[in-house]
């Protein structure tokens, strides 16, 4: 038999090229359906029977991340779960669960929260993002936009918790991001811009001159003015960590929720 050295002659190429194309697409969805259990898995039986379960493919192995600062963390092994309190409102699988004591603070449900690194957030030269007002001798708030400072801050149920007395700035994006309150009894707490709304702001009276019109009290739909002083305090007065930053957003969250009985409840 003579050799000719001419193989397209004794294999289909289209069909060669065929079969590693396949080839290759079952490892690119294998891998991505690995890679997509990075978050959220193992999973947890519904009513705690047969323990964690990865299904198929296998959890893929732990991947370490270098941080800027030259520490390394690992996701998978170094994340921890915040000590939440609710129980099941029957021992059904699909059962919801519903919080035990303060609805608010039991980190469940609408105030759930992620155990974030106990850090403020920084810029990339390495300094802090958010900064009271006070820190910022450079910055201040436009003439053409209403002051909150000195304003009352109210509840969904029109009760004080008391007064704007300074607000905190993202550097990085020079927006307000939190207003400070101070509380009856001397404490200060911060509340999301995002939570806040400033009556007045679309009067037709005020929308050319939105700096001088009539505006406030700041008011806080999601809940009532006496839960404003079980708002999570800062550590330091003068800097908002990551962890302390979920945990307020958790609980104004929550609120929607869990403020009033009658939220928890159907509308009809």
């Amino acid at each position: 038999m003579e050799l000719t050295g001419d193989i397209t002659g004794y294999v289909d190429v289209a069909q060669v090229v065929l079969y590693v194309f396949w080839l290759f697409f079952f490892v690119l969805i294998f891998w991505l359906h690995r890679e997509g259990k990075r978050e959220g898995y193992p999973l947890e039986s519904d009513m705690g029977i047969g323990g964690l379960r990865e299904g198929f493919p296998l959890m893929a192995s732990p991947k370490t991340f270098l941080r800027k600062d030259g520490s390394k963390v690992v996701p998978e092994t170094d994340r921890t779960e915040p000590a939440w309190h609710a129980k099941r409102m029957a021992p059904i699988p699909g059962s919801p669960y519903v919080p035990e004591g303060e609805g608010m603070a039991s980190a469940a449900g609408p105030g759930s929260y992620a155990n974030r690194a106990d850090v403020p957030d920084a810029t990339w030269h390495g300094s802090p993002v958010l900064v009271p007002l006070r820190k910022l001798p450079e910055h201040g708030i436009s003439d053409k936009d209403p002051d909150p400072r000195g304003m009352a801050v109210v509840g969904a149920d029109g009760e004080s918790g008391g007064t704007v007395v300074d607000v905190w700035i993202d550097v990085s994006e020079a927006i307000i991001r939190y207003y400070e309150f101070e509380l009856p009894d001397g404490g200060r707490r911060l509340v999301p811009v995002n939570f806040t709304r400033i009556p007045g702001l679309l009067d037709p009276l005020n929308f050319m001159n939105p700096g001088k019109g009539k505006h406030g009290p700041v008011t806080v739909g999601s809940i009532l003015g006496a839960h404003f002083k079980d708002v999570p305090a800062l550590a330091n007065p003068d800097q908002v960590t990551k962890l302390e930053e979920d945990k307020i957003m958790a609980y104004y969250g929550g609120g929607y929720l869990y403020a009033k009985a009658s939220r928890a409840e159907p509308l009809f």
